[in-house]
Protein backbone atom coordinates (compact mmCIF):
# COMPACT_ATOMS: atom_id res chain seq x y z
CA UNK A 1 0.00 0.00 0.00
CA UNK A 2 1.44 3.36 -1.03
CA UNK A 3 1.36 5.94 1.75
CA UNK A 4 0.16 9.32 0.61
CA UNK A 5 1.13 12.48 2.48
CA UNK A 6 -1.49 15.13 3.04
CA UNK A 7 -1.17 18.08 0.67
CA UNK A 8 -0.31 20.39 3.54
CA UNK A 9 2.65 18.18 4.52
CA UNK A 10 3.93 18.13 0.95
CA UNK A 11 3.69 21.90 0.83
CA UNK A 12 5.70 22.19 4.04
CA UNK A 13 8.39 19.82 2.77
CA UNK A 14 8.59 21.62 -0.56
CA UNK A 15 8.84 24.99 1.17
CA UNK A 16 11.57 23.68 3.47
CA UNK A 17 13.53 22.38 0.48
CA UNK A 18 13.21 25.66 -1.38
CA UNK A 19 14.23 27.55 1.75
CA UNK A 20 17.32 25.35 2.09
CA UNK A 21 18.24 25.99 -1.53
CA UNK A 22 17.72 29.72 -1.09
CA UNK A 23 19.89 29.73 2.05
CA UNK A 24 22.68 27.88 0.23
CA UNK A 25 22.49 30.37 -2.63
CA UNK A 26 22.51 33.39 -0.31
CA UNK A 27 25.35 31.96 1.79
CA UNK A 28 27.72 29.89 -0.38
CA UNK A 29 29.81 29.02 2.66
CA UNK A 30 27.08 26.66 3.88
CA UNK A 31 28.06 24.11 1.23
CA UNK A 32 31.73 25.09 0.91
CA UNK A 33 33.93 23.17 0.23
CA UNK A 34 32.73 20.29 -1.91
CA UNK A 35 36.06 19.57 -3.63
CA UNK A 36 39.79 20.03 -2.96
CA UNK A 37 41.19 23.49 -2.22
CA UNK A 38 44.47 24.67 -3.75
CA UNK A 39 46.91 26.75 -1.73
CA UNK A 40 49.09 28.42 -4.35
CA UNK A 41 52.65 29.32 -3.32
CA UNK A 42 54.21 31.81 -5.78
CA UNK A 43 57.72 30.46 -5.16
CA UNK A 44 59.58 27.16 -5.43
CA UNK A 45 59.48 24.63 -2.56
CA UNK A 46 61.68 25.26 0.46
CA UNK A 47 60.85 28.87 1.24
CA UNK A 48 59.21 30.16 4.40
CA UNK A 49 55.64 30.48 3.15
CA UNK A 50 55.92 27.06 1.48
CA UNK A 51 57.06 25.40 4.73
CA UNK A 52 54.32 27.02 6.79
CA UNK A 53 51.59 26.36 4.23
CA UNK A 54 52.45 22.67 4.46
CA UNK A 55 52.08 22.89 8.24
CA UNK A 56 48.61 24.43 7.92
CA UNK A 57 47.25 22.42 4.97
CA UNK A 58 46.52 19.13 6.79
CA UNK A 59 44.96 20.98 9.74
CA UNK A 60 42.63 22.87 7.41
CA UNK A 61 41.79 19.72 5.46
CA UNK A 62 40.82 17.84 8.62
CA UNK A 63 38.35 20.55 9.61
CA UNK A 64 36.96 21.34 6.16
CA UNK A 65 36.50 17.72 5.13
CA UNK A 66 38.25 18.16 1.78
CA UNK A 67 41.91 17.87 0.73
CA UNK A 68 43.94 21.09 0.91
CA UNK A 69 46.71 20.80 -1.68
CA UNK A 70 49.83 22.97 -1.73
CA UNK A 71 50.91 23.92 -5.26
CA UNK A 72 54.13 25.79 -6.06
CA UNK A 73 53.91 28.19 -9.01
CA UNK A 74 57.27 29.99 -9.02
CA UNK A 75 58.60 32.55 -11.45
CA UNK A 76 59.02 36.25 -12.16
CA UNK A 77 59.39 37.41 -8.54
CA UNK A 78 56.17 35.65 -7.56
CA UNK A 79 54.14 37.29 -10.33
CA UNK A 80 53.23 34.02 -12.09
CA UNK A 81 51.63 32.46 -9.02
CA UNK A 82 49.87 35.64 -7.92
CA UNK A 83 48.44 36.25 -11.38
CA UNK A 84 47.23 32.65 -11.57
CA UNK A 85 45.13 33.14 -8.44
CA UNK A 86 43.89 36.55 -9.60
CA UNK A 87 42.51 34.96 -12.79
CA UNK A 88 40.94 31.99 -10.99
CA UNK A 89 37.19 31.76 -10.37
CA UNK A 90 36.20 33.67 -7.20
CA UNK A 91 34.79 30.59 -5.49
CA UNK A 92 37.29 29.92 -2.68
CA UNK A 93 38.92 26.88 -4.25
CA UNK A 94 42.10 28.65 -5.39
CA UNK A 95 43.80 30.52 -2.55
CA UNK A 96 47.01 32.53 -2.63
CA UNK A 97 49.46 32.11 0.23
CA UNK A 98 50.85 35.57 -0.34
CA UNK A 99 54.04 36.76 1.30
CA UNK A 100 54.59 40.48 1.62
CA UNK A 101 57.24 40.42 -1.13
CA UNK A 102 54.98 40.01 -4.17
CA UNK A 103 52.08 41.76 -2.46
CA UNK A 104 53.88 44.90 -1.24
CA UNK A 105 57.39 44.84 -2.75
CA UNK A 106 56.39 44.17 -6.36
CA UNK A 107 53.99 47.13 -6.51
CA UNK A 108 56.89 49.29 -5.33
CA UNK A 109 59.25 48.37 -8.18
CA UNK A 110 57.05 47.33 -11.12
CA UNK A 111 55.26 50.05 -13.07
CA UNK A 112 53.42 47.51 -15.26
CA UNK A 113 52.50 44.88 -12.70
CA UNK A 114 49.69 42.66 -14.09
CA UNK A 115 47.83 42.69 -10.78
CA UNK A 116 46.85 45.20 -8.13
CA UNK A 117 47.05 43.65 -4.63
CA UNK A 118 44.28 45.91 -3.32
CA UNK A 119 41.91 45.94 -6.28
CA UNK A 120 42.29 42.32 -7.46
CA UNK A 121 42.27 40.41 -4.16
CA UNK A 122 40.29 39.86 -1.00
CA UNK A 123 42.62 39.80 2.04
CA UNK A 124 41.42 36.84 4.11
CA UNK A 125 43.77 36.81 7.08
CA UNK A 126 47.37 37.40 8.06
CA UNK A 127 48.73 33.98 9.00
CA UNK A 128 51.87 35.18 10.70
CA UNK A 129 54.64 37.76 10.73
CA UNK A 130 58.34 37.13 10.54
CA UNK A 131 61.52 39.16 10.80
CA UNK A 132 64.34 39.05 8.30
CA UNK A 133 67.73 37.91 9.54
CA UNK A 134 70.96 39.13 7.99
CA UNK A 135 72.98 35.94 7.52
CA UNK A 136 76.47 35.12 6.22
CA UNK A 137 78.39 31.92 5.69
CA UNK A 138 79.97 31.00 9.02
CA UNK A 139 83.34 30.70 7.28
CA UNK A 140 83.27 34.36 6.27
CA UNK A 141 85.70 36.26 8.51
CA UNK A 142 83.05 38.59 9.97
CA UNK A 143 81.18 38.28 13.25
CA UNK A 144 79.27 41.56 13.35
CA UNK A 145 77.58 44.02 11.02
CA UNK A 146 80.43 46.46 11.55
CA UNK A 147 82.95 43.82 10.42
CA UNK A 148 80.72 42.94 7.46
CA UNK A 149 80.61 46.57 6.34
CA UNK A 150 84.37 46.83 6.61
CA UNK A 151 84.79 43.59 4.64
CA UNK A 152 82.39 44.81 1.92
CA UNK A 153 84.23 48.10 1.52
CA UNK A 154 87.54 46.22 1.25
CA UNK A 155 86.10 43.89 -1.44
CA UNK A 156 83.59 46.11 -3.30
CA UNK A 157 83.64 44.11 -6.57
CA UNK A 158 83.14 40.66 -5.06
CA UNK A 159 80.36 41.10 -2.47
CA UNK A 160 76.78 40.28 -3.35
CA UNK A 161 73.45 39.23 -1.88
CA UNK A 162 70.83 36.65 -2.75
CA UNK A 163 67.19 37.66 -3.03
CA UNK A 164 64.03 35.83 -3.97
CA UNK A 165 61.49 38.65 -4.16
CA UNK A 166 61.23 42.41 -4.35
CA UNK A 167 61.09 42.86 -0.60
CA UNK A 168 64.39 41.03 -0.10
CA UNK A 169 65.92 43.25 -2.78
CA UNK A 170 64.50 46.43 -1.27
CA UNK A 171 65.79 45.47 2.18
CA UNK A 172 69.27 44.70 0.85
CA UNK A 173 69.43 47.90 -1.18
CA UNK A 174 68.29 49.89 1.83
CA UNK A 175 71.14 48.25 3.76
CA UNK A 176 73.51 49.41 1.00
CA UNK A 177 72.21 52.96 1.34
CA UNK A 178 72.48 52.97 5.11
CA UNK A 179 76.02 51.55 5.21
CA UNK A 180 77.60 52.89 2.03
CA UNK A 181 78.25 49.36 0.74
CA UNK A 182 77.72 47.98 -2.77
CA UNK A 183 76.42 44.42 -2.44
CA UNK A 184 75.12 43.28 -5.85
CA UNK A 185 71.87 41.37 -6.30
CA UNK A 186 71.81 37.70 -7.34
CA UNK A 187 68.17 36.53 -7.77
CA UNK A 188 66.92 33.03 -6.86
CA UNK A 189 63.58 31.24 -7.20
CA UNK A 190 63.00 30.44 -3.53
CA UNK A 191 64.26 31.34 -0.08
CA UNK A 192 65.62 27.82 0.22
CA UNK A 193 67.73 28.26 -2.92
CA UNK A 194 68.85 31.70 -1.78
CA UNK A 195 69.93 30.42 1.63
CA UNK A 196 71.80 27.52 0.04
CA UNK A 197 73.66 30.03 -2.10
CA UNK A 198 75.01 31.68 1.05
CA UNK A 199 75.97 28.30 2.51
CA UNK A 200 77.79 27.27 -0.67
CA UNK A 201 79.63 30.57 -0.92
CA UNK A 202 77.95 31.66 -4.16
CA UNK A 203 76.84 34.88 -2.47
CA UNK A 204 78.06 36.86 0.52
CA UNK A 205 74.90 37.73 2.46
CA UNK A 206 71.15 37.40 2.54
CA UNK A 207 68.32 39.00 4.46
CA UNK A 208 66.51 35.72 5.02
CA UNK A 209 63.12 34.79 6.38
CA UNK A 210 63.72 32.46 9.36
CA UNK A 211 62.15 29.15 8.20
CA UNK A 212 64.82 28.14 5.65
CA UNK A 213 67.66 29.65 7.72
CA UNK A 214 66.68 28.54 11.24
CA UNK A 215 68.22 25.08 11.16
CA UNK A 216 71.33 26.31 9.36
CA UNK A 217 71.99 28.95 12.03
CA UNK A 218 71.52 26.40 14.80
CA UNK A 219 73.95 23.95 13.18
CA UNK A 220 76.51 26.71 12.62
CA UNK A 221 76.51 26.67 8.83
CA UNK A 222 75.15 30.21 8.84
CA UNK A 223 75.85 33.11 11.19
CA UNK A 224 73.09 35.56 12.02
CA UNK A 225 74.46 39.10 12.31
CA UNK A 226 71.29 41.15 12.83
CA UNK A 227 67.50 40.93 12.85
CA UNK A 228 64.96 43.39 11.44
CA UNK A 229 62.57 43.56 14.41
CA UNK A 230 62.41 46.71 16.58
CA UNK A 231 63.46 44.63 19.61
CA UNK A 232 65.34 41.36 19.94
CA UNK A 233 63.17 38.45 18.98
CA UNK A 234 62.50 35.82 21.67
CA UNK A 235 63.35 33.06 19.19
CA UNK A 236 66.71 34.70 18.45
CA UNK A 237 67.78 36.42 21.69
CA UNK A 238 71.47 36.39 20.76
CA UNK A 239 71.02 38.16 17.44
CA UNK A 240 71.10 41.98 17.81
CA UNK A 241 68.64 44.26 16.05
CA UNK A 242 69.83 46.38 13.16
CA UNK A 243 69.33 49.42 15.39
CA UNK A 244 71.71 47.92 17.96
CA UNK A 245 74.36 47.64 15.25
CA UNK A 246 74.02 51.35 14.50
CA UNK A 247 71.65 51.18 11.53
CA UNK A 248 68.55 53.27 12.15
CA UNK A 249 65.13 53.23 10.44
CA UNK A 250 65.29 49.62 9.29
CA UNK A 251 62.94 48.06 11.83
CA UNK A 252 60.12 46.06 10.23
CA UNK A 253 58.58 42.61 9.92
CA UNK A 254 57.37 40.76 6.87
CA UNK A 255 54.26 38.63 6.77
CA UNK A 256 52.36 36.04 4.80
CA UNK A 257 48.64 35.64 4.52
CA UNK A 258 45.73 34.21 2.58
CA UNK A 259 44.23 36.07 -0.38
CA UNK A 260 41.29 35.21 -2.63
CA UNK A 261 40.39 36.60 -6.05
CA UNK A 262 38.27 39.76 -5.97
CA UNK A 263 34.51 39.18 -5.75
CA UNK A 264 34.85 35.95 -3.76
CA UNK A 265 31.81 35.78 -1.44
CA UNK A 266 32.56 37.31 1.95
CA UNK A 267 31.11 34.28 3.76
CA UNK A 268 33.66 31.97 2.10
CA UNK A 269 36.48 34.33 3.05
CA UNK A 270 35.23 34.32 6.64
CA UNK A 271 35.05 30.53 6.71
CA UNK A 272 38.65 30.21 5.53
CA UNK A 273 39.75 32.89 7.98
CA UNK A 274 38.08 31.05 10.86
CA UNK A 275 39.75 27.78 9.90
CA UNK A 276 43.18 29.40 9.72
CA UNK A 277 42.62 31.05 13.11
CA UNK A 278 41.63 27.68 14.55
CA UNK A 279 44.63 25.93 12.99
CA UNK A 280 47.21 28.42 14.23
CA UNK A 281 45.79 28.18 17.74
CA UNK A 282 46.66 24.47 17.93
CA UNK A 283 49.61 23.78 20.27
CA UNK A 284 51.59 21.72 17.76
CA UNK A 285 51.19 24.39 15.06
CA UNK A 286 52.24 27.18 17.42
CA UNK A 287 55.23 25.10 18.49
CA UNK A 288 56.21 24.61 14.86
CA UNK A 289 55.79 28.32 14.12
CA UNK A 290 57.88 29.27 17.15
CA UNK A 291 60.66 26.91 16.09
CA UNK A 292 60.83 28.78 12.80
CA UNK A 293 60.71 32.25 14.35
CA UNK A 294 57.18 32.97 13.12
CA UNK A 295 54.73 34.96 15.21
CA UNK A 296 51.20 33.62 14.52
CA UNK A 297 48.62 36.28 13.77
CA UNK A 298 45.11 35.40 12.60
CA UNK A 299 44.45 39.09 11.88
CA UNK A 300 41.02 39.55 10.27
CA UNK A 301 40.78 40.59 6.65
CA UNK A 302 39.72 44.21 7.17
CA UNK A 303 42.70 44.95 9.43
CA UNK A 304 44.99 42.96 7.16
CA UNK A 305 43.90 45.12 4.23
CA UNK A 306 45.02 48.25 6.07
CA UNK A 307 48.44 46.71 6.78
CA UNK A 308 48.71 45.77 3.10
CA UNK A 309 48.03 49.34 1.95
CA UNK A 310 50.43 50.88 4.49
CA UNK A 311 53.26 48.51 3.55
CA UNK A 312 52.83 49.19 -0.16
CA UNK A 313 53.20 52.91 0.56
CA UNK A 314 56.31 52.33 2.70
CA UNK A 315 58.19 50.17 0.20
CA UNK A 316 57.19 52.37 -2.71
CA UNK A 317 58.94 55.25 -0.94
CA UNK A 318 62.07 53.10 -0.43
CA UNK A 319 62.12 52.05 -4.09
CA UNK A 320 61.73 55.64 -5.25
CA UNK A 321 64.58 56.82 -3.05
CA UNK A 322 66.81 54.01 -4.32
CA UNK A 323 65.63 54.42 -7.95
CA UNK A 324 64.80 50.70 -8.09
CA UNK A 325 62.72 49.71 -11.11
CA UNK A 326 62.13 46.22 -12.39
CA UNK A 327 60.42 47.03 -15.72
Amino acid sequence: MVKRFPAVVLCILTAAGLAGQAAAQSDPALSFPTRPIRLVIPFAPGGGNDILARVLAPKMAAALGQPVVVENKPGAQGIIGVELVMKSPPDGYTVLVGPSGPMTGNPAIYTKLPYDPIRDFVPVTMIGSIPLILVVNSSLPVKSVQELVAYAKAHPKSVNYSSVAALFQLTSELFNQKTGTHFQQIPYKSSGDAVNAVISGEVTIMFSDPPPAAGQIKTGRLRGLAISTPNRHPSWPNIPTLAETGISDMAFVTWFGLFLPANTPASIARKLRDEVARAISLPDVRERFAALGVDPSGMPGDQFGKVLAADIARWTAVAKAANIKAD
